[in-house]
Formats: C-alpha cells, sequence, structure tokens
C-alpha cells in the first residue's frame, strides 16, 4: 500500500485497516511456521504497511486533538 492512498483514508477506513493487516500477518506468519511461504517477503512488507496505517492514524488523532484544544 502506497503513502499517498494511506493519507487519503479516513479514521475509520485506518482502523478496519489495520485490524484486517494484522489478521494477514497472522495468518502469514502462522503459514510460514507450518511450511515454508512462497515469499517471505510478504511478511515484512504486511509490517511496513501496518506501521505507514498506524502513523497516519496516529497523525490524525493528534491534529485533531490540537484542533479541539484551540
Amino acid at each position: 500500500m502506497k503513502n499517498s492512498e494511506i493519507i487519503g483514508l479516513s479514521k475509520e477506513e485506518l482502523v478496519a485497516k489495520i485490524a484486517e493487516e494484522k489478521e494477514n500477518l497472522v495468518k502469514l506468519k502462522f503459514a510460514h511456521t507450518i511450511s515454508a511461504i512462497e515469499n517471505p517477503t510478504r511478511i515484512t512488507k504486511v509490517r511496513k504497511d501496518i506501521a505507514r496505517l498506524t502513523t497516519e492514524l496516529t497523525k490524525l488523532n493528534k491534529a485533531q486533538s490540537a484542533t479541539e484544544t484551540k
């Protein structure tokens, strides 16, 4: 997932996407534990996507908090 795609998401969409990606990561790790998966670098990509999504969610929360306190 590209940063340009992430920036356009709403808060609810970000939360849903984070949950979806975390579930996907668990499945990938489980599949990799049982047998070698075809593309093990996919695990790293999913982890980075989760980090990007979480970062954007944090930015939105901080921006919302800043506007509420003013």
